[in-house]
Formats: structure tokens, C-alpha cells, sequence
């Protein structure tokens, strides 16, 4: 399969990124096969899907990217012998390279003409595994893939200061689904590591946020984690819990090297002013650190994934598990906040949030 022409939104298009809690039709996955992500771990991985699988179609439907017959073959045995219908699920067969769909398989937008019912388009973004591995090729195509397999339209970014298309990935922005976005200068503007799109700078990347997701005001963080691959992603640091409510990670210890980076983007929260109202500010603790060798793994619990009924929060046998889920069953007083045990999981420097990708509903 071939990239298709690049093409930009019609003009008398809209498109508007819903916020995560707005109404979904399915949340789509890719499971797990990439057992360089996972060193020894991927058969424990495979569960780990399982179980959230589990959990969400109790939720909305769930469509699912198989690489092979073998793969959906055996993911079918585990997912019913949990107790998992299959008519809960969409069995998808697509080549990918790995399974971090929130980043490779585009954004599902709502978008309508004047007057018009709102319905879903696919945000084809180029997505080349974060600046920063070789084996991206069949990730890239999935979005593609995806919107022939629902017959959606597709639309492939561009913007003027650039050759090729845009370079994006879905964990490195949050929305609150009225404008506003979360993103971090580390991923999108720095301008030596991990280069997106070298040249677009702070105003282009505002221009493609407006004219490709509906976002009219950005606030910009500044780092992301310790031990983050993708080199800022927001979905670990920041997300919208509401329309202007925003929880933010936290590190009281001043030895822990997230501690600078996450006071800083907590004081830029607080500062910040959408219309002229500030953002309510809710802080959520970190795990301790988690490592693999000399590694250290980008473990947090803002990491989550709002279904329609219900929030997925990886746990990592931390005593600070308790307090996020609390913390964020408050936030969430209509959906039920389930833990996924998620130190397997987070050995592929990704969890919960990262494994996930919402196609809202049409309408929402």
C-alpha cells in the first residue's frame, strides 16, 4: 500500500478533536508482537491486552489490528477464555511494527460542513517512530489502512514550511474538546532532538493544531518525563479531566530528576488563562522509579485512557496507586476507574494511554 496524495482539509470542512470523554463508537488497539519491545516480557504483555480488552467492552466495541491469522488466532483463544464475546470485537489484519496505536494510527476528528451533522474523519498524520528508530514503515500506512477498512475520508496534514507531510503523533497532544490543547516545547518545538518537522516552529505547529484538530489556544508545557522515548509526550505529564480542569503529574522528591520539569509545567498550569479563566489545576502523585537495567521507565499513572463508562489507570504495585485512583475516581464520578497492572507494560516505555486510540462516535 501507497501513501495516498497529500491532501489538506476542504474549506468548508471543520474538523474538531473531541475531547477523550466525549461519546466513542469503539476504541481501537493493535496487539502486541514486537518482542524487542518487551524483552521476555511479551507473553505477559499479551495478557496484560487481555485484560484491558476485558474492561472496555463492557464499555463500547472494540476493533482490534491483528499482523497475522497466527497472532488473531491465538489473542482469540486468551481473550474468550477470559470471557470475552467476540461479537464485542472488530477483527482488523494489518502489517505493523509496533503496537503504540495512539501514536501511529492517526486522530480521529468529528468534522461538518455548514449545517451539516458532524462525522468522523482519520487524521492521516506521517508518523516516522518519534524521530528516533528505523522501523516505522507499516506503522505509517495504518491510518490509511483504518479509514478504508470504515470507509472514512482521510485527510493527510501539510503545511507550507515543509516538503512532506506533518509529522505527529496523538500522545504528544491533549484536548479538552472546546479549542483549547496541552503539548510540550520538548516534543514539538525542540530544535535539535528528535526533530519532527524542522522549520514549522512554534506558530506553524499552532496553524496545523487549528487547522487539522480545531485547537485555537495552546498551552505549552516544557519537559516531559525521565526515561519518555518519544522525548515529551503531554499524555504523560498533563491530560483534561473536564473542559477546564487539568491533572497535572507531580515529584516532591527534589532528588528525582522529574521533579524540576514537573513543578515547572504545574506553575505553567497555574498561570495559564483560557479566556481570561485560569485552568482548576489537580495534582497527581508519581510512582517511584521504575528501571530495567539502566533504563528508567516512563511510568505514570496520566497515562490513562477515558472509555465511555469507565477509565483504564496503570497501577505499578506502588503505595501512590491508591492515591491517583482515588484521586482520578473523583474527577471521573460517573465512570467507573479501574487499576491495570501495567510494570510489564511500561517495559516498552509506553502503557495504557499510549496502547489506545478512541474513534468517537458520529455526532459527538
Amino acid at each position: 500500500m501507497t501513501r495516498r496524495t497529500h491532501t489538506v482539509a476542504p474549506t468548508t470542512a471543520h474538523p474538531v478533536m473531541p475531547a477523550e470523554w466525549a461519546p466513542h463508537r469503539a476504541t481501537w488497539i493493535a496487539w502486541p508482537h514486537n518482542g524487542r519491545d518487551w524483552p521476555g516480557k511479551l507473553a505477559a504483555v499479551h495478557w496484560v491486552y487481555v485484560e484491558m480488552v476485558r474492561r472496555l467492552v463492557t464499555s463500547e466495541r472494540v476493533a482490534i489490528i491483528f499482523r497475522s491469522q497466527r497472532d488473531e488466532r491465538r489473542a482469540m483463544g486468551r481473550l474468550t477464555r477470559a470471557g470475552v464475546d467476540p461479537a464485542a470485537l472488530e477483527c482488523h489484519r494489518f502489517p505493523t511494527n509496533r503496537s503504540w496505536l495512539r501514536d501511529s494510527g492517526g486522530t480521529f476528528v468529528n468534522t461538518a460542513s455548514s449545517g451539516d451533522t458532524s462525522s468522523p474523519t482519520l487524521i492521516d498524520w506521517h508518523f516516522n517512530a518519534w524521530a528516533a528508530y528505523d522501523d516505522w514503515v507499516d506503522d505509517d500506512q495504518v491510518p490509511g489502512r483504518v479509514a478504508d477498512a470504515r470507509q472514512l475520508p482521510r485527510i493527510v496534514p501539510v503545511a507550507s514550511e515543509l516538503d512532506g507531510p506533518v509529522v505527529f503523533e496523538g500522545g504528544s497532544v491533549d484536548v479538552n474538546g472546546e479549542g483549547v490543547a496541552l503539548a510540550t516545547e520538548q516534543c514539538l518545538l525542540h530544535p535539535d532532538i528528535q526533530v519532527r518537522n524542522p522549520g514549522l516552529g512554534r506558530s506553524g505547529m499552532e496553524r496545523v493544531l487549528q487547522d487539522y484538530l480545531g485547537v485555537t489556544s495552546v498551552v505549552w508545557l516544557g519537559e516531559g518525563i525521565a526515561g519518555d522515548d518519544t522525548h515529551g509526550h503531554v499524555d504523560d505529564i498533563a491530560r483534561f479531566v473536564g473542559p477546564r480542569t487539568v491533572a497535572a503529574a507531580v515529584e516532591p522528591d527534589r532528588r528525582d530528576a522529574n521533579h524540576g520539569p514537573l513543578a515547572d509545567n504545574l506553575a505553567r498550569l497555574r498561570a495559564a488563562r483560557i479566556n481570561g479563566r485560569r485552568l482548576t489545576v489537580v495534582p497527581l502523585p508519581m510512582p517511584r522509579p521504575l528501571w530495567y537495567g539502566r533504563q528508567r521507565l516512563p511510568a505514570s499513572y496520566l497515562n490513562f485512557y477515558v472509555a465511555n463508562t469507565l477509565v483504564l489507570v496503570p497501577t505499578f504495585n506502588d503505595p501512590a496507586d491508591r492515591v491517583a485512583l482515588e484521586i482520578l475516581a473523583e474527577l471521573f464520578p460517573t465512570r467507573e476507574v479501574v487499576g491495570v497492572h501495567a510494570v510489564d507494560l511500561v517495559l516498552g516505555l509506553g502503557t495504557i494511554h499510549c496502547a489506545t486510540l478512541q474513534e468517537p462516535a458520529a455526532g459527538g
